[in-house]
């Protein structure tokens, strides 16, 4: 058993977007987002065609994002990003195309000095002495 996070943390898409599917008792005390979540999920609202869908995801959305802090992907994000990327790669594993929002993500995590909470853990493999990549999948 994992004890409860305490403090701060930074949640990637996957949790926002699944977090129905998440103890609450796994998630630190102040969640924070990347504004690069912010824009995934921006996207959502507008990627279906149904006016009803579209407003229910909208309203979520916007329930969701006056709880929480947004972090700004910064110069410091962007310099963080090259040892993600550079850890990435050298474990083998590919860092560009889906991917490269979510290593940004891990980048912001980084450069703030937060734990990243995801349910996608298995897609950050070769962060982990550069982030704390906290899976709350379990």
């Amino acid at each position: 058993m994992v004890d409860p996070p305490e403090g701060r943390g930074l949640v990637d898409t996957s949790v926002v977007i699944g977090r129905e599917q998440v103890d609450p008792g796994r998630l630190p005390a102040e969640i924070s987002i990347s504004t690069l979540t912010l824009a995934e999920l921006t996207a959502g609202p507008l990627a279906t065609s149904d006016d009803l869908e579209r407003a229910r995801r909208q309203e979520r959305l916007q329930r969701f994002e006056a709880g929480v802090e947004s972090l700004d992907f910064t110069p410091g994000c962007a310099r963080a990003y090259g040892h993600v990327y550079a850890a990435v790669v050298s474990s083998g594993r590919k860092s560009r195309g889906a991917r490269a929002v979510d290593l940004m993500i891990a980048a912001t995590a980084l450069a703030h000095d937060l734990p990243l909470y995801t349910l996608n853990a298995k897609d950050l493999r070769g962060l982990e002495g550069l982030v704390k990549i906290v899976d709350v999948s379990a």
